[in-house]
């Protein structure tokens, strides 16, 4: 059974249509990747996912309920969390305040102490570096910080956009460590990355998004191995 299943979802920016009749799952306790060129609809389908963006037809089912027309903070609350590309952390406030306001849901307040061992386990850095402002930080820090924000909302999937662009290659690997980490915890991941040979080796299922549409899916090994992928994705 599918914690997320979205259905023939078509959504757009004013009069330019971007997604055509997206269908995906994934099951619960898994990182699923989804993969792709730029421009292909990926960013897009998470928006529409989370109701950043409305969905112009189809469904998205979540935790066994349709949840298509929800607002992304009741979403949220939910459990449904995104983490943009971009961060999109509040600058001028200190690694702890940024973690305190991923934990604004009402689900998550029961969970504080819990979220925030996890995520000084996952993220070392981060528990050094509480009183620091975000917006000094590095980049690749910063998105640790993104992520452990995420985290800290009490997600049962969290839905993670381009998560090593523009970082240097080590704070990649361990970053993409800790998401391997993560989901010892039960937590589900959807991940949207540039990186493709890294997001088939952490992924157990992937999708492959091509001009709004899924043009393959199917377990990560098997996709890694499809020559059209290699030679358009990996380069070889």
């Amino acid at each position: 059974m599918s914690i997320l299943e979205i259905r023939g979802l078509e959504a757009g920016y004013a009069d330019l249509q971007i997604l055509w009749g997206v269908d995906l799952e994934v099951a619960p306790g898994t990182l699923t990747a989804l993969v792709g060129a730029n421009g292909a609809g990926k960013t897009t389908l998470m928006r529409a996912v989370t109701g950043q963006i409305k969905a112009r037809s189809g469904t998205v089912t979540f935790d066994g309920d349709d949840v298509t027309g929800l607002a992304p903070h009741v979403k949220a609350e939910r459990g449904l969390v995104m983490v943009p590309e971009g961060r999109h952390l509040f600058p001028t406030m200190s690694v702890l305040e940024n973690l305190e306001m991923g934990a604004t849901p009402k689900r998550a307040r029961d969970d504080i102490e819990k979220n925030f061992d996890l995520v000084y386990e996952l993220f070392p850095r981060l528990k050094d570096r509480l009183s620091q402002k975000a917006g000094t930080m590095s980049g690749g820090e910063q998105q640790m910080l993104a992520v452990a924000r995420g985290i800290m909302s009490s997600p049962k999937v969290l839905m993670i956009d381009e998560l090593s662009l523009g970082l240097a290659p080590m704070l990649v690997i361990d970053i993409f460590r800790a998401l391997e980490k993560l989901l010892t915890t039960g937590i589900t991941v959807l991940l949207v990355e540039q990186n493709v040979r890294l997001a088939l080796g952490v992924s157990s299922y992937a999708y492959v998004m091509s001009e709004g549409k899924v043009e393959m899916n199917g377990p990560s090994s098997e996709i890694a191995e499809d020559e059209g992928v290699r030679e358009a994705y990996l380069g070889i």
